[in-house]
């Protein structure tokens, strides 16, 4: 969505919009214009988080068992990659400061900063004076990767990548708070298994007033237009009784953690793609037809801002749908017309150009994947298959 343009009155209280709906009511008409101006750039209420402290608690909302577990004492090293264009400097600060804090020092080996071309002075000057200041303490601890053109997210995820040296890889958005045992539970099951890709459990900073809204705990799939969802978790899991146990996924919601040189054995992401939608979608698919798997883990929890509008591109939906036509003619065989359908558009002479997708079909032949049909079976049977469809579009009076 595009953010709503600000109406030029100095004397307008603001009273209507989503943010001041649980927040801000003591505000005076000059700070609710000020706020709601930081809103509408930001997708969230930057005018609160420039106030809150940047090592703020979270409420430890793993399930109850998680604390009881112990963790080999031997574990992988691992390189937090936070990506971000245009963010609020406090925003970037805590999920910094989480990351510090939150996991073990000799488990962190360092945090990369992928800036995709942020236009914001505030993510020059004083960004690159915090990174200065903590790297005199702990030399090359924090880098920073800067875009001299707007990449995108899916291309700024393998940047990211790129520059990190720990044997794994987190790949986040920079707006996130890690709970406390983020990390142990993630860095065992790659230990024991490095075709493993794997999720936090996601809790909501709510956009308006940071609180912490605590999610059910849910597997992750998506639609047939590719956009993803959360999933009950499947029965089998269920049925183990135990509230720690990883939870079998279709795929992934977006951030995630990979052994690093699996992640370029199984492909990277697929660089093809334009700015964001799908690729979490496609990783997620291609990691269970190529030999991998994916899981999510409850003892693993990390809070992400959802914001009420993404501020950096104004036809988000244009992407998506170009980025979903690629992994359907990539990876869902005769599946794809299903993907063709979901966005009401003809599977022949589509007018949608989705670059070249050679390289990614000899990927697949050199990986020997497995077909669409059975990941539909074995990995995603939730999934609705429509078959025998004679036609579709839309009935307009």
């Amino acid at each position: 969505e595009a953010p709503p343009k600000l109406e030029d009155n100095p004397a307008e209280a603001f009273t209507d919009s989503s943010l001041f709906a649980h927040w801000g009511q003591e505000l005076s008409p000059e700070e609710r214009r000020l706020a709601l101006k930081q809103f509408q750039y930001y997708g969230y209420n930057a005018y609160l988080s420039d106030r809150l402290p940047l090592d703020r608690a979270l409420p430890d909302l793993r399930p109850s068992a998680c604390r009881n577990l112990t963790f080999p004492e031997s574990l992988p090293e691992v390189s937090i990659v936070f990506i971000f264009v245009n963010e609020a400097l406090s925003v970037i600060l805590r999920s910094i400061h989480s990351a510090i804090n939150r996991t073990p020092a000799h488990l962190l080996k360092e945090i990369i900063l992928v800036d995709d071309n942020s236009n914001n002075e505030e993510l020059k000057e004083k960004l690159q004076q915090y990174v200065d200041e903590v790297n005199a303490h702990k030399a090359g601890f924090i880098k920073v990767v800067r875009h001299s053109r707007q990449e995108g997210l899916i291309r700024s995820r393998v940047s990211g990548w790129r520059a990190a040296t720990a044997p794994v890889v987190a790949l986040f958005d920079a707006h996130v708070e890690f709970s406390v045992g983020w990390a142990e539970p993630v860095l065992t099951r790659i230990k024991e298994n490095r075709k493993r890709v794997i999720s936090p459990s996601f809790d909501n900073i709510k956009y308006d007033n940071f609180e912490i809204e605590e999610y059910p705990l849910s597997a992750q799939g998506f639609d047939w237009e590719l956009w993803c969802r959360y999933l009950n978790p499947p029965k089998s899991w269920w049925k183990l009784e135990n509230t720690t146990a990883p939870i079998r996924s279709p795929a992934l919601i977006g951030c995630f953690i990979v052994d690093r040189e699996y992640f370029q054995e199984i492909g990277l992401l697929d660089e093809g793609m334009e700015v964001y939608g799908g690729e979490n979608v496609e990783l997620g698919i291609r990691v269970w037809q190529c030999g991998g798997s994916v899981e999510v883990l409850p003892c693993s929890r990390i809070a992400h801002i959802e914001r009420a509008h993404k501020p950096y591109t104004e036809d988000l939906t244009a992407h998506v749908r170009r980025n979903a036509l690629r992994v359907a003619e990539v990876w869902m065989d005769e599946f794809k017309s299903h993907v063709y359908m979901a966005w009401n558009i003809p599977q022949e002479d589509s007018g949608i150009d989705i670059g070249d997708i050679s390289e990614r079909k000899a990927l697949r032949k050199k990986l020997q994947c497995k077909t669409f049909r059975w990941y539909l079976v074995s990995v995603y049977p939730e999934m609705r298959m429509y078959s025998d469809t004679v036609a579709y579009g839309v009935v307009r009076s």
